[in-house]
């Protein structure tokens, strides 16, 4: 007997239940067009530390028949010592994306709501529809940042991205201590992806509450969106409830390679610092050359600015820009449909993108 088999599109009969009810995050456009300017997804417009390569090139070897160290104690070790920690306080993962996951199945789960920003990263919500927690967005204020006093309802947990994302836009360390002090019996999760862009971090308050976990990545700052490497850093029985979940999931997260150049970024303290400032110096120039073209520009503490223009739709400032082969990203939802987040390029295409907008709105 022949069993028919639904199209991709359609729900098929071998799913578990629930399956059919998950909306997946949908990442930005990774197109393989060569001359594109590609401004959409967050990626550094430099490259990793050359100690990285060559730590790569180091673990390419006969090792690679092994498995790697399923601890990760090197990378643990070099982020607990960059931060002044210690190594029981830091988790690592296959980019912060994974250690989200971990921490939403971890920490999350408690029959409350978890409270986040109604304007924010948005694989939030797809990691709480997955793991079945519910998510109580708490809408940012008019001006976009998040209002610590409008957290004060019971709840299962806080995640915030600090800088927000896709916003850009960064609280102080006195608000986030503010959270935890108010929230003494919530996990309060900071996600820090963009932090080294110019925000403040918020590891310095790990030794002082125990209810704060502090995320961040590799993939922005140290160039290495390609590698996958992300880590949280929290007190010891946060970091055990992760690794507990990791240890039913996937025991080998991150491969030799991975944790090698891992190592060798955070240990490259010039590099990183030169090339982050890099970023922030475009940064101001895209800001200001955005602001002259008329266009409305959040503060933005990450490597990406947030913008729009009085007299342009989202839509179609991100459709005729792709016209000439530059891609932003434009989100159609409430609030934020008319903005568009640009990635901090080289000078270069800080440049072009500029000249394209000119053209666009008639300032050109």
């Amino acid at each position: 007997m022949t069993v028919a088999i639904p199209s991709p599109s359609g729900v098929s009969p071998f799913w578990s239940a629930g399956v059919a009810d998950l909306s997946p995050y949908t990442p930005g456009e990774q197109p393989q067009i060569a001359g594109l300017i590609k401004l959409n997804t967050n990626e550094h417009p430099y490259g990793p530390s050359p100690a990285v390569l060559e730590a790569i090139r180091q673990a390419t070897g006969d090792a690679l028949r092994l498995y790697p160290d399923p601890d990760a104690t090197a990378l643990k070790q070099a982020v607990a010592r960059r931060h002044g920690l210690d190594a029981g306080q830091v988790f690592v993962g296959n980019g912060s994306d994974e250690v989200l996951a971990h921490v939403f199945r971890a920490l999350l789960r408690h029959g409350r709501p978890v409270l986040t920003p109604d304007i924010g990263y948005s694989f939030y919500p797809v990691y709480a529809r997955l793991f079945d927690i519910a998510l109580q967005p708490v809408p940012l204020r008019a001006d976009f940042s998040v209002n610590p006093a409008d957290y004060g309802e019971p709840n299962g947990g806080i995640v915030i991205a600090n800088p927000n994302a896709p916003t850009g836009c960064a609280l102080e360390l006195a608000a986030i201590r503010a959270l935890l002090e108010a929230h003494p019996t919530s996990v309060v999760v900071v996600d820090e992806a963009y932090v080294d862009f110019g925000a403040e971090s918020a590891v310095s308050l790990v030794p002082v509450y125990p209810n704060l976990l502090v995320v961040q990545t590799l993939s922005k700052s140290r160039s290495l969106a390609g590698l996958r490497v992300g880590f949280a850093i929290g007190h010891p029985a946060l970091i055990e409830g992760l690794e507990r979940i990791k240890g039913c999931f996937n025991s080998y997260p991150l491969d030799r390679l991975a944790q090698a150049g891992a190592v060798a970024a955070l240990e490259d303290e010039a590099w990183f610092e030169q090339t982050r400032r890099r970023v922030m110096a475009a940064r101001s120039v895209l800001s200001q050359g955005l602001v002259d073209l008329g266009f409305e520009v959040l503060p933005s503490q990450a490597n990406f600015v947030f913008a729009r223009h009085p007299g342009h739709a989202g839509p179609e400032l991100l459709a005729a820009l792709r016209q000439r082969r530059i891609l932003v990203r434009q989100f159609d939802k409430p609030r934020i449909a008319d903005f568009l987040r640009i990635t901090v390029g080289t000078p270069e295409q800080v440049s072009a993108l500029l000249d394209a907008l000119a053209a666009i709105v008639g300032r050109g």
